[in-house]
Parts: structure tokens; C-alpha cells; sequence
């Protein structure tokens, strides 16, 4: 088990490094409203601060702490569109899935925006992301990415070949770099916090360390804590990797999957200059990708490789430091002040699952890996199709997703083996 910090959340540089805020109780007795949400990360506080702000009253329910799963431990990057993306979805669900989920795929990054914006929430963004390409195939799939996001008009892209990448990364390892000016990066644990604070600011209630430990279907819903019991006309369920149990007809259509993040001690500024030029982030072209950007700092945050089925590295630095040294040699030396671990939720065909369940219950969950933008987007949708406006949620809702192959006990070496095939093949550029 990682070590806790005093708030409840693994002791990583975002807990270290969070805003003061007050200490929610857990629920203690019985409470009523019009929607419950399960979940304090990005999808329920985005979803319930989408309900308030349309007159509801919501009430959010947390296991441990607001942030305290996926959204206060990913790697702080604003990146558009989806997992998979917008070519693939047409191939595997047509034309007209994917003009409708294309028509949103940039849309994520402009509600974080608009909500920093709109409650003035510190959270140390930055403009700017990279995907940089290893090999010459990748620079082609850049390429063709560009050209594809283009076409859905997404115009603020930049290619970057040779050279031209140390403009933005003091690494030779790269071929080339597709920028997109749109993206950025920040502090995530002091994004979601600072829109739970917003809720809270429009009447909305947040109990902490308040696990559901049963869900009552019926009209209206109730759900039960250790301690309290809440009626809901309707639930949303956004718990992701940590929400075992409560749905378990999706359970098999999906996986928990951990990555490792490590961050350095404060660079000298030359030093974090000569890195990153213009303090962008970045990820790599690779299947199983190396991320990381500058921290408000100057702190090099760090983090790679997927653990299947959610399961802990004995040592998350030897795992991940390798890697930092493998694009940035010159910082053999210097000291790791943090490492920890967060698992996200996998799915078979790498997009998100957005449904119902007996007409009052709704989840989204299933971002595989790519979920500040679209869990954010998420939250809108839910609040829409809650109000009435259900055509965008149902355009993901309608995708069908296939159970994970192996079942519980063999998804996970399965998935394994197949990482290590796509591994290979970015090792071999084939």
C-alpha cells in the first residue's frame, strides 16, 4: 500500500502541493435530493457542478477524498479527443457515430478553461502540449493526425520535424512533434477541488469517507454509507476504477489499470529551461507512453507504463526513473522527491462508457487512459441528458461494448501479452 497523506490521498506531489480547503464529514443520517452522484473526481464533480448550475439539488458521495482516485493523481495533461480516435471510431461504429462524438472531441479542454475561468480556480495552468514521434512511422501517424483533426476543425496544430523539436524538447530521441496549442497542462487534485468548491458555493452538499455499500434500485433510488442513507431521483454513478461492486454487469466490460508517476526535486531554472524550452507537456507516440511536463515548481513530473489490473510496482522510481534517464541523460543525479501510482479504467475498445440503468441510474466511466478532457465533457453530457438534452450523451451511450476477453481471471495476462505485442512493435517501428 502507498503511504497516506493527512488528507486521505496517496502522499504524491499533488497532495503534497494541494490548496487548503475544509474538511467534509462523512454522511450521518438520512438526507434527500433530486440527484445523488458516486464519486468526487472529475466526472461527478463535473457532473454535479453541471446539475447545480441548472437548479438541482445534488448531493456527492466519496469514499476516501474529493480527487482522491484517477483525478488527483494523473499526469495534469490537457489533451483532446478521445483514446481512440476519431478515424478508428468511424471504422469500428460509422460515419455517423463519429461525426457526432468528433463534433465534441475539443470540447473537454474548453470546459476546464471555462471553469477556471468562471470560479477563478488556482490550479497552475499552463498552454501548450506535444505528442512527440520515436520513429518514422509514428511522424507519419502525426501526420495523419493532424490532417484528421483538422478536418473536424481543430486548427491550432504545429509539426515539428527534426530539429525543430528542440525548440520544445532538450531530447534527441524524438523524429518529430505534432503540437497542439489548444492543450496544457496543470495541477488536477487543485482543479477538481476547486470546482467542488464552486458546488459547494451553489448549495451543493459533498460528504467525504462515505463509501456506498448498497444501491437500492426503485423510483426514487437509495443509497446507503456506513453511517447515513441517501434518497435520489436519480444517481450518477462515476466512481471509474474505484467503484467495484456497485454496477457489477459492467464489471467484465472493463479493467482497472495502474500507472506510475515520479517527480524530481525543483530544477535550477536554466536546467528546466534547457528541458522544456517553452513548458509544454509531453507524450510520446508509443503504445505503452512516456508523459511529463514541468511543474508550477519546476519540478520534472514524470510518468509511464501500465500495470494491468491495477496491481502496485515494488518500487514505482525503478520502474519509472530509467525511463526520465532514457530522454533526459543529464538528470542522472538529481534526487526523486515523490512516486506514486493511481489506477484508471480500461476498456475493450478504449472508449468511454456512458449508459443507464432502469431509467434513473446513470454512469460514464471507461476513459482508458485519457480522461481529464473527456471526463469533464462527460459531466456536461450526464447534466444534458438529466435535463432533457439527451441526444450527445446518447451518441455515446448507443456504442457497444464487448466484455474484456478471458473473463476476470484471464483479462489481465491477456491484456499483458498483448501491451508486450504492441510494445515490440514501437520498439521495431513496425
Amino acid at each position: 500500500m502507498q503511504p497516506q497523506a493527512s488528507s486521505g490521498h496517496v502522499a504524491s506531489y499533488y497532495a503534497a502541493s494541494a490548496n487548503s480547503g475544509p474538511q467534509r464529514p462523512p454522511l450521518s443520517g438520512d438526507v434527500e435530493c433530486d440527484i445523488c452522484v458516486v464519486g468526487a473526481g472529475f466526472t461527478g464533480i463535473s457532473a454535479a457542478l453541471h446539475l447545480a448550475e441548472r437548479g438541482h439539488r445534488v448531493v456527492v458521495l466519496e469514499s476516501v477524498a474529493i480527487g482522491f482516485g484517477a483525478s488527483g493523481r494523473n499526469g495534469g495533461q490537457i489533451v483532446n479527443s478521445y483514446s481512440r480516435d476519431i478515424d478508428v471510431i468511424e471504422q469500428q461504429n460509422g460515419a455517423e457515430t463519429a461525426r457526432a462524438l468528433g463534433a465534441m472531441a475539443f470540447e473537454g479542454n474548453q470546459i476546464i478553461r471555462q471553469r477556471i475561468a468562471q470560479y477563478d480556480i488556482n490550479c497552475d495552468l499552463k498552454e501548450g502540449n506535444l505528442f512527440a514521434a520515436c520513429n518514422k512511422k509514428q511522424w507519419e501517424g502525426l501526420k495523419e493526425q493532424k490532417a484528421l483533426w483538422e478536418r473536424y476543425g481543430h486548427q491550432e496544430l504545429e509539426l515539428l520535424e527534426g530539429d525543430e523539436v528542440q525548440r520544445e524538447i532538450g531530447s534527441e530521441r524524438y523524429v518529430g512533434a505534432l503540437v497542439d496549442h489548444s492543450g496544457g497542462h496543470l495541477h488536477p487534485l487543485n482543479l477538481v477541488l476547486g470546482q467542488a468548491a464552486a458546488l459547494e458555493a451553489l448549495g451543493g452538499k459533498i460528504f467525504e469517507h462515505s463509501p456506498v455499500t448498497r444501491l437500492e434500485h426503485g423510483e426514487p433510488v437509495t443509497l446507503h454509507t456506513p453511517q447515513g442513507r441517501v434518497t435520489a431521483l436519480r444517481v450518477v454513478m462515476a466512481g471509474n476504477a474505484y467503484m467495484q461492486g456497485l454496477l457489477p454487469k459492467l464489471e467484465g466490460k472493463s479493467m482497472p489499470c495502474g500507472t506510475q508517476i515520479i517527480t524530481t526535486e525543483p530544477l535550477s531554472a536554466e536546467l528546466a529551461t534547457r528541458l522544456l524550452p517553452n513548458d509544454k507537456a509531453v507524450e510520446d507516440c508509443n503504445y505503452l507512453l512516456d508523459y511529463y511536463r514541468l511543474t508550477a515548481d519546476n519540478r520534472l513530473l514524470y510518468g509511464g507504463g501500465v500495470n494491468y489490473g491495477g496491481q502496485e510496482s515494488a518500487s514505482i522510481e525503478a520502474a519509472i526513473r530509467p525511463k526520465m534517464l532514457t530522454t533526459f541523460p543529464e538528470l542522472k543525479d538529481v534526487r526523486v522527491d515523490y512516486a506514486w501510482s493511481g489506477n484508471f479504467l480500461l476498456t475493450l475498445n478504449r472508449l468511454p462508457q456512458f449508459g443507464r440503468i432502469n431509467s434513473n441510474v446513470y454512469y460514464a466511466q471507461g476513459y482508458s487512459g485519457h480522461g481529464v478532457t473527456c471526463s469533464h465533457l462527460a459531466g456536461k453530457l450526464v447534466a444534458e441528458t438529466i435535463s432533457g438534452e439527451e441526444a450527445r450523451f446518447e451518441a455515446f451511450a448507443q456504442i457497444s461494448h464487448l466484455p474484456m476477453p478471458g473473463g476476470r481471471l484471464l483479462r489481465v495476462p491477456l491484456s499483458a501479452m498483448g501491451a508486450w505485442f504492441y510494445a515490440m512493435r514501437d520498439r521495431l517501428a513496425v
